[in-house]
């Protein structure tokens, strides 16, 4: 039953707003939005769309899907918003705010006002996705693209089986809009997908041929908004890089990187080719994510429990789909080249423990489910308040367990930035000294942030990312930029070795935990970009 819930939802829109202005200030504070490598990849793939030597849709590049890049159009033009990393920030905060939303609408359409809150409180309040939200990282914009399309999944459902066929074929297609989004986030998105058609296809093949024409031209909208997605991005790669499958088997893949780590002597991974370990190191991963030290088993377990009572409930089975992302992961980490490190576990260090987080929809969603169901025993209203306040008690004790060990994302994020940002502000600040109209040779798929930190505009670079401009340029670096940048052996590197006429080598950047950056200065005649 649902009571007053378009209400609810203002307040929560409200409270959640407020809640994701004072965490991105207090990390905006801190210096800490800009600390995953990937946040500041993610922004500065918007940013070379609109400014670049060859700007355009081509700049998206492959391996990330598209839609967190393009919505950061908007906010990534203003220098301000690229460098400080607001552009990728907004969408996020968004995002956050949606998702919270999205929580309490799926549990007020199966349990009541107090289950409802629990759950869209539990995700609203959880640190480790207050910080991510704060960042251009897509967590919190894949979360709420998946949370909405089970909300409308399950109007869907509750639609069908009440013969409500106008209200049933509207959700369908926000329900496929929902899925569109997602699965131009996330890879997760097309398996979420592909599930949630088969779920309404069943259900469709179960409503009676009244209910089916009142639909209209729904379920094909919703066809076509579940098709298109993967569909464009393998054209995509096709066009661009003559291989459909350049995402997942290009040299920018998980797979490819993987490959090359265990080719230069890396031992694989834990749950390398191993269900099982996978299966641990996701579970002990999500546990992390939303308790520490003792705490870290309560609220998992209570969502388990709550989710095999609850697939005894037709009207909530649904709601199941949120752990869809659990075989997913378990999938990806033993045979898709995606590793999960933990602290507390070998190899005792921090590597993609945010995706522990795609458990919180589902936890949070079956916690609230759980206190409906103490709720439904209906001993007395002073024993149903007793219930909300323990349930209310043992999150936040939880959630403070995060909190005072430092949530498990932001500690991520804080160990593996050390050496990159100490060698992209020494970069930086070294580039800072040549006049504005330099142009510049560098590779950037590990330390573009350099250019951020600097403001220097992505159209003044020859990148790896401007293909005509860089492989001449990789056979004449002197006569293609003012200044030349090598870190390391990358590519630029290996082309002043070849190629090291009329270059004076001006500075050598070292730095703890990176390699060394060189810096030349072109006498030769640079030519313009052609």
């Amino acid at each position: 039953m649902r009571k007053n819930p378009h209400s609810d939802e203002t307040v929560l829109t409200i409270i959640s707003t407020v809640m994701a202005l004072v965490a991105f200030a207090w990390f905006f504070r801190h210096n800490e939005i800009l600390l995953y490598g990937d946040a500041v990849a993610h922004i500065n793939i918007a940013r070379r769309v609109i400014d670049s030597l060859t700007p355009g849709p081509l700049q998206l590049g492959t391996v990330w899907l598209p839609l967190p890049h393009v919505l950061m159009l908007p906010f990534v033009a203003s220098d301000v918003a690229w460098q400080t990393g607001i552009a990728g920030s907004i969408w996020s905060m968004l995002a956050f705010m949606f998702g919270t939303v999205g929580v309490y609408g799926i549990v007020s359409r199966l349990a009541s006002r107090p289950a409802a809150w629990l759950a869209a409180l539990i995700y609203a309040c959880n640190p480790n996705l207050l910080y991510l939200q704060s960042t251009a990282m897509t967590e919190s914009i894949y979360l709420a693209a998946m949370v909405w399309a089970i909300a409308y999944l399950i109007e869907f459902v509750q639609g069908i089986s009440e013969q409500r066929g106008l209200t049933a074929g509207s959700a369908l297609t926000k329900c496929g809009i929902a899925l569109a989004a997602a699965m131009y986030t996330r890879y997760d998105g097309w398996v979420l997908a592909a599930v949630v058609a088969l779920c309404a296809l069943f259900y469709f093949s179960r409503s009676s041929s009244e209910v089916r024409a009142s639909l209209g031209r729904n379920p094909i909208i919703f066809a076509v908004l579940v098709v298109i997605p993967p569909l464009s991005w393998l054209g995509y790669n096709w066009l661009v890089f003559h291989n459909a499958l350049e995402f997942a088997n290009g040299p920018y893949s998980a797979r490819a990187i993987a490959a090359r780590t265990m080719a230069a002597g890396g031992s694989p991974h834990p749950g390398y080719r191993s269900p099982w370990v996978a299966w641990i190191y996701f579970i002990k991963c999500a546990k992390l994510n939303v308790g520490d030290d003792k705490w870290q088993n309560v609220l998992l377990h209570i969502a388990v429990l709550a989710s095999l009572l609850g697939a005894l409930r037709k009207q909530w089975r649904p709601a199941l789909l949120l752990w869809l992302p659990l075989p997913f992961y378990i999938f990806c980490i033993a045979y898709g080249g995606v590793p999960i490190f933990i602290p507390v576990w070998t190899p005792y260090s921090y590597y993609n423990v945010r995706y522990g987080l795609q458990l919180l929809p589902v936890i949070a969603v079956f916690t609230g489910l759980g206190l409906e169901l103490v709720l439904r025993v209906n001993y007395s209203r002073r024993f149903n308040l007793i219930a909300v306040a323990v349930f209310a008690l043992v999150a936040a004790l939880s959630y403070v367990s995060v909190v005072r060990g430092v949530p498990l994302c932001l500690r991520e994020a804080r160990a593996n930035a050390v050496t990159r940002i100490g060698f992209e502000t020494a970069l930086a600040n070294e580039l800072r000294f040549f006049p504005k109209d330099t142009t510049y040779i560098m590779y950037t798929a590990d330390h573009v942030g350099a250019l951020q930190r600097a403001g220097i505009p992505l159209k003044q670079v020859v990148t790896e990312n401007n293909w005509g401009y860089w492989q001449r340029a990789l056979e004449a670096p002197a006569k293609n930029a003012n200044v030349v940048i090598s870190i390391g052996d990358d590519p630029v590197s290996v082309a002043v070795k070849k190629h090291p006429d009329d270059l004076e080598e001006l500075e050598v950047l070292h730095t703890n935990g990176q390699p060394p950056a060189r810096i030349y200065q072109s006498h030769a005649r640079v030519s313009p970009p052609r």
